[in-house]
């Protein structure tokens, strides 16, 4: 694992926001959902699997305007199982949007992200997750796969997008494109998360002073569904949102605060 902050001049000591109530789980899963009806009942499976009987969690399926069945295998799940939680897009709107979505409506006080396509593994995240909780000064683990299941032009392209992307960001994450990723669900809730922003989570993490170390996963091959993604159809996009996030690095103003008083239960005290 290697960790980075880009500004450490900057950076605070932040540990956890304090809140009014405590949050309702340990964490949740988020899962962007476009077109895999073939997908979620094996990732659900994989996931209890992963998690037995633990009762402290919850799956939420973002539908993004899937035109299959998608929707119904998700309302399906959700009858099943009450950890299963669907939230639903009238149309779509893309894997920025379907992320923030579930961030917003998740319970837990950690956040984990994943693929639908079966290609993360769930039994991946147990060690993410112990991770995350046991280091209160840390505040994401972001997986990297290590053995790739892609073929060699995306391998390729996908080494070329990441050694640009950390040249102009001035960051360093080994495998920006792994969607396996662990949050403290307050610190993610702070990032503006505009559409592309996905791809820039760690980057994004860091540039607002939270701290963030690198976990090795594994990569499974798509056994069902078809990739929305190719290079041709995300390159420009990709770029665009990159020179975004650069602009973002000059822009971003951290409050230096070094002390609040506390609240006082009566102002007569």
């Amino acid at each position: 694992m290697k960790q980075t902050i880009v500004h450490p001049e900057l950076a605070l000591n932040r540990q956890a926001a304090p809140t009014s109530s405590e949050p309702a789980l340990a964490f949740s899963l988020i899962v962007p959902v476009f077109n895999e009806e073939d997908c979620l009942r094996p990732l659900h499976a994989r996931i209890a699997s992963t998690f037995r009987e633990r009762a402290d969690w919850e799956l939420l399926l973002v539908d993004d305007g899937s035109t299959d069945r998608s929707p119904q295998v998700i309302r399906d799940l959700a009858a099943a199982d009450a950890r299963v939680r669907g939230v639903f897009f009238a149309h779509n709107c893309g894997q920025t949007s379907a992320t923030r979505a579930g961030i917003q409506h998740a319970r837990g006080a950690m956040i984990a992200t994943l693929d639908a396509d079966l290609q993360n593994d769930p039994r991946d995240l147990p060690a993410m997750l112990d991770l995350l909780a046991s280091s209160p000064k840390l505040h994401a683990v972001v997986g990297y796969r290590v053995q790739r299941e892609d073929n060699l032009v995306r391998r390729l392209s996908s080494r070329v997008a990441n050694r640009t992307r950390d040249w102009l960001t001035k960051d360093s994450v080994r495998d920006t494109g792994c969607a396996l990723k662990v949050f403290r669900a307050f610190a993610i809730r702070e990032l503006p998360l505009f559409e592309g922003m996905h791809r820039f989570l760690p980057t994004l993490m860091r540039y607002h002073g939270f701290e963030v170390v690198e976990h090795p996963v594994s990569h499974q091959p798509r056994r069902a569904g078809v990739s929305k993604y190719g290079v041709r159809n995300r390159a420009w996009r990709a770029f665009k949102d990159l020179i975004a996030v650069r602009w973002m690095r000059g822009r971003i103003r951290r409050l230096p605060i070094a002390e609040i008083t506390p609240l006082r239960a009566d102002p007569k005290d």
